[in-house]
């Protein structure tokens, strides 16, 4: 199974392969609570695994207007491109066997990376971890929940908090092979009301890192009228969830730390994992 470093070959980028190539459903991922195809991509004799999602699969949900999760997932895309952080996979909006939907390079996992995430007794989180906030092990003794003090990770808080990411669960994170980190499944995101729920509050309140700084600065330019950024979700977003999504940027630059809670959801998604 490819990772996006293995192809091209001969100038085909993975975004050409993914969104020209010929889709072949191979089966389905049966975890997934929407349509979720494992597929092979082929075009000019190249080949690469991918996660086909339809949008005619897609469940309807309370607080998101129907058949907008696809899109979403591209400008999560989109916009984690503009970072330079490449933490989610290639992606593309286009049509297949069962319609229109959201094509990603699949990314196999490291079989053995690092951990994440932890369950600590003891209410401590130790050196070269954040607290979340209190859990329960399997057999129902307390413990606190913790994730790794990561700089991939971190930076991921920063692209969760801008695309107001509402399921930032622990299965939605992919060690790959050679270090790089990988996040998918960014359906609910670019809501107009803030619906952060992640696992990554170790940092809350803390200072962001100085990197953060000028990559905030250049998406908040990149989301100016008439910019390529700009244009680009323009055609995925409302108006409405662009003014939303260039407030929290501006935020973010303003306050130049890690968001707390909201308060007014659960901050943490259920299942955590």
């Amino acid at each position: 199974m490819s990772a996006p470093e293995r192809i091209p070959p001969r100038g085909l980028t993975a975004l050409d392969l993914l969104a020209e190539g010929e889709l072949t459903v191979r089966g389905q991922v049966r975890e997934a609570s929407n349509a979720v195809l494992f597929c092979t991509v082929a075009h000019g004799g190249e080949r690469a695994d991918c996660v086909y999602k339809p949008v005619a699969g897609e469940q309807p949900l309370w607080d998101f207007p129907d058949g907008t999760l696809a899109e979403r997932e591209v400008a999560a895309y989109a916009v984690s491109e503009a970072t330079g952080w490449d933490l989610v996979p290639p992606t593309v909006l286009r049509d297949g066997p069962y319609g229109p939907g959201m094509v990603q390079l699949w990314i196999e996992p490291d079989p053995s990376p690092p951990p994440l995430l932890a369950l600590v007794e003891g209410g401590t989180a130790g050196p070269g971890w954040k607290a979340v906030g209190p859990a329960e092990t399997g057999d129902g003794r307390a413990a606190l929940l913790v994730h790794a003090d990561d700089a991939r990770l971190r930076r991921l808080a920063v692209l969760d908090a801008v695309i107001n990411n509402g399921d930032r669960k622990g299965g939605h994170l992919l060690p790959a092979p050679g270090g790089r980190l990988y996040a998918i499944d960014h359906g609910v995101t670019f809501h107009v009301d803030d619906k952060l729920r992640t696992l990554l509050w170790g940092w809350a309140g803390e200072p962001l890192p100085d990197e953060v700084l000028p990559v905030l600065e250049a998406l908040g330019e990149g989301l100016a009228p008439g910019e390529p950024l700009e244009s680009r979700l323009s055609a995925l977003l409302t108006a409405a969830e662009l003014d939303a999504l260039r407030a929290r940027v501006r935020e973010l630059a303003g306050t130049a730390r890690h968001p707390h809670p909201s308060g007014a959801w659960p901050p943490i998604p259920w299942p955590p994992v």
